[in-house]
């Protein structure tokens, strides 16, 4: 975010290190953090039989994590910026990516077969159907894999690789945020829940467009312009079968005398304005500019609002002490609102032709909009850090005794 700032970013030293953290950054992001969240969930309604396999999954998840956050200091560099999951060019980071498949996997596959349990077992269809989609792209990534040629070039090479399967753990990922609203709606009250049986519908509702990908591989070459642009209008349109679902889930608000309810309801708000703020600048993106991560910001960080905002709620649940609700509360909105200053700044700087995946001088700022734009998305940045370390710091302090 520095590297990217005006007047900061003429002067940072780090500047040529920006690709390779924009690579460690985005896999924590959006495939580190959303499945790790999507296992925790998978957890919730199912029976621990499995316990072994969960462990293993873990250890797996856990250590691809740690290979990927330490490669770029064990000498993996040559940074591609493709799309979904990109890359360092060396063993060690492609080793780090297949034990958190791994691990994930491990945890996918158990949850298609464990029985559920009270309490958040009406989430047990739900989550099975996420389970079965998220293996599903693992598949389709394998597939990709048998099919591309390895004698292009490498960045054209992983673009292919992974533009389909991320496409598809956007469904996912938008299943499981709306699963939070869900819960942050009823304050955690599943019992609350007056359509409970609508709830595994909704969610093959939601999932369903995934299924178009069979379609998009059968009649198209992976390495086609039409299978790119069949997961783009894929993910743009298919998107919108999540309304019922999120309609639904704002639907079950409800009010409660736990002290976490303000908090979820707070959750619940900042999610949905990130999300519909992200989902409607994916219809504004013409061209390769900063829109785009203007755009994914916005749903990337709707989804982890929700998920911060479940966390909170599991915590006492998990034996842990209650985080204070006031700081909770603070935390939620300080992130929103630096996120929502980001992406306008980035939105209005892409209007402008402020290109992407630039930083520093290359990205050409000589107009006032563009230095306007950007410095707004540079403070945005510090203000949602800021609320990054305030989460971190209520979480541990919940979980210190």
């Amino acid at each position: 975010m520095l590297s990217r700032t005006p007047v900061i970013g003429a002067w940072f030293p780090w500047v040529n290190f920006f690709r390779t953290a924009l690579v460690v950054h985005v896999n924590l992001s959006v495939l580190i953090w959303f499945l790790s969240f999507t296992a925790l969930f998978w957890s919730l309604g199912a029976q621990t039989k499995g316990a072994r396999i969960t462990r293993l999954g873990q250890l797996f998840s856990f250590a691809g994590t740690l290979t990927i956050v330490t490669a770029p200091f064990f000498g993996a560099g040559n940074p591609l910026l493709n799309n979904y999951v990109p890359v360092l060019q060396h063993p060690l980071f492609y080793g780090g990516l297949l034990l958190f498949g791994a691990g994930i996997a491990l945890q996918a596959v158990q949850r298609l077969f464990a029985a559920a349990t009270p309490g958040f077992g009406a989430l047990s269809p739900a989550l099975r159907l996420s389970a079965a989609t998220v293996l599903f792209a693992m598949a389709v990534l394998a597939f990709n894999g048998f099919q591309l040629p390895r004698n292009g070039l490498p960045e054209a090479y992983f673009e292919l690789l992974f533009w389909g399967p991320g496409h598809l753990l956007q469904f996912n990922h938008t299943l499981l945020m709306l699963l939070a609203w869900l819960l942050l709606a009823s304050s955690g009250n599943l019992q609350a829940l007056r359509y409970p049986g609508w709830l595994t519908v909704l969610a093959a509702i939601t999932l369903a467009p995934a299924l178009a990908a069979l379609p998009i591989l059968w009649m198209f070459d992976i390495d086609s312009l039409d299978a790119r642009l069949g997961f783009t209008e894929l993910m743009r349109y298919g998107g919108l079968a999540s309304m019922p679902l999120a309609l639904y889930a704002l639907s079950q608000w409800r009010r409660s005398d736990n002290p976490l309810s303000a908090v979820g309801h707070t959750a619940l708000v900042c999610s949905v304005v990130l999300f519909a703020s992200g989902g409607v600048l994916g219809f504004m993106i013409e061209g390769v500019n900063v829109v785009i991560p203007a755009h994914y910001h916005g749903s990337i960080v709707g989804v982890t609002l929700a998920f911060m905002g479940v966390s909170y709620a599991l915590l006492p649940l998990l034996g842990f002490n209650i985080p204070s609700p006031r700081w909770a509360r603070r935390q939620l909105v300080t992130y929103a609102s630096g996120q929502l200053m980001h992406i306008v700044g980035l939105a209005w700087s892409g209007g402008y032709g402020v290109q992407r995946k630039t930083a520093g001088a290359a990205q050409g700022l000589d107009q006032l909009p563009e230095i306007a734009g950007m410095a707004l998305m540079g403070t945005g940045g510090l203000v949602s850090i800021i609320g990054g370390l305030i989460y971190l710091l209520v979480m541990l302090q919940a979980m210190r005794r």
